[in-house]
């Protein structure tokens, strides 16, 4: 066995360690169902949590054209992964603090202090990514990095079975706000343990593309657009099928505000979608090598675009859980597709700043919450609806474009 494929095999274990002990925090500040139930807790509006879908899932993508300008020209990227990850520990663990001091008297607080440690959270974890994905380029078998996903995807989804069935109890067991801050204070301290497998990363190969400053990361950026059409049209991709991992959140918006949820229905919505996550990662994991990107990405866009069509006709608390596993279902394979897509479009000299690009050209991701938390707030969630099918659709323009083989 050769020194690099050791090196392989050995990072292979570390990232899946990781990959467990982030699946087991992610229950515990689970975008779709927590974080939103938390903010409704606290007082938050549907344009609260429009802000919060926002910031986590798009918001946060667009700094990293500026983390990217920065990191690109770092050699060897493993302590800025660190500083990234414990700055989310630490987020975590001050939303516990804030939701457990800042109450009574103290009460106006509460928001703008979960918003600015939300903001820490998800700008630190941007700001880890860029290095994770840069590392992680390098540090797999080209050959085996499909397999990775799929597994990594059932491993964590099979904890997140565990975890999401541990997050149901420590949401039930107390009232608003400590059943929250016990949820935080939970997952810090996993995200904690997730951080030890960085520790043991074997950062072996230094990344060899640089670019020094913002403008010359515009320009890099430019030229890429220019001679890499499979750039553009994934950056299509990300636009228009990238909207699917922002439905949830409104679901459950509408099951609170017309359906009359309870917290303990959110604890079963997350199992819901963890339940999803989990068959259909053991069913890429099985199919290996014999499935292809393409399939995967036709498969996403025909289900996002029935989960949504279902949504027109959904009328209870039970038929909602139903939205929740497809949509569970539709995260996975988006979450495959897309981090397999990015390595395969980029290469180890300039996988960092592909990642600072794909975030630079995350716009529709990151400002639909925003539009879609006024929707919902003043007019028919039907119209909604319409709009979420219309930008979908045109997602199939850009999976056929790119014609991924592999």
């Amino acid at each position: 066995m050769t020194t690099q494929t050791a090196a392989y095999r050995h990072n292979f274990r570390t990232f899946l360690f990781h990959a467990t002990f982030l699946a087991l925090a992610q229950n515990f500040m689970d975008v779709d169902t927590v974080m939103p139930a938390m903010l409704f807790e606290s007082g938050g509006t549907a344009m609260h949590v429009g802000i919060l879908t926002a910031i986590m899932l798009g918001g946060s993508s667009l700094t990293q054209l500026f983390f990217a300008s920065y990191l690109s020209g770092k050699p060897y990227k493993k302590r800025f992964l660190l500083y990234g990850i414990n700055l989310r520990v630490f987020s975590l663990l001050a939303l516990g603090f804030i939701l457990l001091s800042l109450q009574g008297a103290e009460s106006i607080w509460v928001l703008p202090s979960i918003f600015l440690f939300i903001t820490l959270f998800s700008l630190s974890g941007a700001y880890a990514n860029i290095s994770y994905v840069d590392i992680l380029g390098k540090s797999l078998d080209p050959d085996r990095r499909k397999n990775f996903f799929s597994t990594k995807q059932i491993l964590t989804g099979l904890v997140f079975v565990v975890g999401a069935s541990l997050a149901r109890k420590v949401l039930a067991i107390d009232e608003y706000p400590y059943n929250f801050a016990w949820m935080f204070f939970t997952g810090g301290g996993f995200l904690f343990i997730a951080s030890f497998g960085f520790w043991g990363i074997k950062e072996t190969e230094p990344s060899q593309k640089k670019v020094k400053g913002f403008k010359a990361f515009v320009r890099t950026l430019r030229e890429e657009l220019k001679t890499n059409d499979r750039l553009k049209y994934f950056l299509g991709f990300v636009n228009t099928q990238g909207i699917i991992i922002s439905f949830l959140p409104f679901v459950l918006y509408f099951a609170k505000q017309e359906l009359h949820a309870q917290p303990s229905d959110t604890g079963n919505y997350l199992l819901f979608k963890v339940l999803g996550t989990v068959t259909v990662s053991f069913l890429v994991l099985l199919g290996g090598r014999k499935i292809k990107y393409q399939g995967l990405l036709w498969f996403n866009y025909v289900l996002s675009l029935i989960i949504v069509t279902m949504a027109f006709w959904v009328d209870s608390l039970s038929a909602i859980r139903y939205l929740f596993i497809l949509g569970g279902i539709s995260y996975a394979v988006y979450s495959i597709s897309m981090n397999g897509l990015l390595l395969e479009i980029s290469t180890s000299e300039n996988r960092a700043i592909y990642t600072g690009f794909v975030g630079a050209g995350n716009l529709v991701p990151a400002l639909f919450p925003l539009a879609g938390a006024w929707m919902v707030d003043h007019l028919p969630f039907s119209q909604f609806l319409s709009l979420f099918a219309g930008i979908l659709l045109l997602a199939g323009i850009f999976i056929k474009k790119l014609s991924v083989d592999s």
